[in-house]
């Protein structure tokens, strides 16, 4: 008769273990009790590896063995610093921290925890502001949440339910001009201090999604409490969860806190609800990627992105959208680089986002607010979500819109002859009415079916027909 042997497995850190699997082929091939080999495995010995090096943002780790996405502690105590391990060689597991690294130096000791970092959900969270961990920084307590990894997928292509319920954002340019579908993923594209941050506040208060999920990504300090209290309101964030990282955090709590807020909503949608995630921004996701991917020695590739961030941004923004029951409808603001609508990363957000909201200088500084540029923005899922008619008065309204936009310089230097052309006359003499129709104040909720129905009014003033 052979007699089976059990060899425990060397581990990381006691207070963590992972299941013990001693062969793989027979992994308790006596059948002992789960119980007991969880307490083999503790009285093991642990495994202490040690800080090789520390270069700018990384840190190399020798003497220890761990996957992408990994979470080690590096120092002893109170003082001890999480890293995260985002790349592995034949000898160091190459981290970033989740925490300031003043004070590492050569040869602390470094312990695995045996997992990856996990995140809270559930509808405790409701009415609570997170890190970009998911740790709580409110000042109203722990958290009574489940605890479930922070890495996910999207849902399967075949699986997803189609795009055909339209989604009130409460702002009347957006909801009739540029409608938003349940499980659409829009993007707000516009340079720095045009409006997206107020915008975005517009629709935490207006949208009637049942669940507001809204990650603050590279912030400034300053504007986050004024978000909370100004913008958001006791009521908006009675019904939100909301994810901050402000611009001095390292460059992986940045990127984990859109990837936490993301996890966070797929599980409310995981439980039949309809989510509205909001990111500010994006743009500075792919800057936490860049910074993350030049130190772990990626080449520079775009205006220096490496190629990782465009394939990050894909995953990221997958994983919003319809499932077979829920819905999460992503908002993502894209900060351009110098007002270029065209620059890597808003040309990458565009070609895999639904439709795109484009908000221009030229309006902000005229007074137009919102300031969006309604005949450059796109929604890819509106002729599924609105009526004939709904199609039929937006159209009407474009038209009108772009025959003045064609005529500006006539009009500017006063060659234009009226009767030329019926959709400039109608342009020009209902002026004040598009301009009133197309603003909003930032405090004001409007309703779609009123909205819809100032559309039809404004539209049959105009007399123009199709």
């Amino acid at each position: 008769m052979s007699t089976a042997t059990y060899a425990p497995t060397v581990r990381s850190n006691p207070v963590h273990p992972r299941p013990v699997h001693p062969n793989p082929v027979h992994p308790n091939p006596v059948h002992l009790d789960p119980a007991l080999l969880r307490a083999l495995d503790v009285a093991g010995p642990e495994r202490v590896g040690t800080v090789h090096a520390v270069v700018g943002l990384s840190v190399d780790v020798a003497g220890l063995t761990g996957a992408v996405g990994d979470v080690l502690t590096v120092g002893e105590g109170r003082e001890a610093v999480a890293v995260e391990v985002v790349a592995a060689t034949s000898s160091v597991l190459r981290c970033m921290p989740l925490a300031a690294v003043h004070g590492l130096r050569v040869g602390m000791p470094v312990r695995g925890t045996g997992r990856p970092l996990t995140v809270p959900t559930g509808r405790s969270l409701l009415g609570r502001v997170l890190d970009g961990l998911g740790r709580p920084v409110d000042g109203k307590g722990p958290l009574d949440a489940a605890m479930v990894p922070v890495s996910g997928s999207a849902p399967s292509a075949l699986g997803r339910a189609r795009v055909d319920t339209p989604l009130e954002l409460g702002v009347r340019a957006l909801d009739t001009m540029v409608t938003a579908g349940r499980g659409q993923r829009l993007g707000l594209f516009a340079g720095s201090g045009v409006g997206k941050s107020s915008l975005l506040s517009m629709v935490a208060r207006g949208t009637e999604a049942e669940v507001s999920v809204i990650a603050l990504v590279g912030e400034r300090g300053r504007e986050v409490r004024e978000f909370l209290e100004d913008d958001l309101g006791p009521e908006g964030l009675a019904r939100s969860v909301v994810v901050v990282a402000t611009s001095d955090e390292p460059p992986l709590v940045r990127l984990r806190a859109a990837f936490v807020a993301t996890r966070i909503a797929e599980q409310f949608r995981a439980e039949g609800r309809d989510v509205v995630l909001m990111m500010d921004s994006l743009t500075r996701v792919a800057m936490a990627q860049r910074e993350i991917g030049l130190s772990v020695g990626e080449p520079p590739a775009t205006r220096g992105y490496p190629p990782s961030t465009f394939s990050l941004l894909a995953q990221l923004l997958e994983r919003a959208g319809t499932a077979e029951r829920g819905s999460v409808t992503g908002i993502y603001t894209v900060l351009v680089d110098g007002d270029d609508h065209n620059e890597p990363v808003a040309d990458a957000a565009r070609s895999i986002l639904d439709g795109h909201v484009v908000l221009t200088r030229e309006l902000a500084v005229a007074g137009h607010f919102p300031s969006i540029d309604v005949l450059g923005s796109v929604s890819r899922v509106a002729g599924r979500v609105t009526t004939p008619a709904q199609r039929a008065d937006a159209t009407r309204l474009r038209q009108v819109m772009a025959a003045r936009r064609r005529a500006q310089d006539l009009l500017d230097v006063g060659a234009y002859v009226p009767g030329s052309n019926p959709l400039v006359d109608a342009a020009v003499a209902n002026a004040a009415g598009i301009d009133a129709f197309l603003q909003q104040p930032l405090d004001e909720v409007a309703e779609a079916e009123d909205s819809w129905e100032h559309l039809a009014a404004l539209v049959g003033q105009m007399g123009v027909q199709p």
